[in-house]
């Protein structure tokens, strides 16, 4: 089966230019170009593909991605390891937005109950903060 790029970035559902910047960035090989002038992809590009789209859905950077090529299967203690470690990261990022979630929330109670034509409460408060914390700097 003769694969080209137009026919690979459908399959993968990606774009074009997507393909060339996974090639650039050497998480894809490019084929060698034919005299004919079309590259032809192998079938496995496009799980190739697949895998890094599903692994940046999963939360992973291209960075990490590469990574993850680079084990492969063969070594899935280091394949565990990065995977805990992305997942201490979004523990992380997951407890930081509850907390700016909830200052939002008293944020905007205090908008609704400081309702003034003259003010924003809130820029006041966000105002007030910003200089609170450049005097503790």
């Amino acid at each position: 089966m003769i694969i080209t790029i137009g026919k690979l970035a459908k399959l993968a559902d990606v774009t074009v230019e997507t393909i060339r910047y996974y090639q650039r960035i050497g998480l894809l090989d490019e084929p060698e170009k034919p005299d004919s002038g079309y590259r032809c992809y192998l079938p496995d590009s496009i799980a190739r593909i697949r895998f890094i789209k599903r692994a940046q859905q999963s939360g992973f950077s291209l960075k990490e991605i590469t990574e993850l090529i680079a084990l492969n299967s063969g070594h899935c203690d280091d394949v565990r390891k990065i995977a805990e470690q992305k997942l201490l990261r979004i523990n992380q990022q997951i407890s930081t937005l509850i907390i700016l979630r909830n200052e939002l929330n008293q944020l905007v109670k205090g908008c609704r109950t400081g309702v003034s034509t003259e003010r924003c409460s809130l820029i006041d408060t966000l105002a007030n903060n910003a200089s609170d914390s450049k005097t503790e700097e």
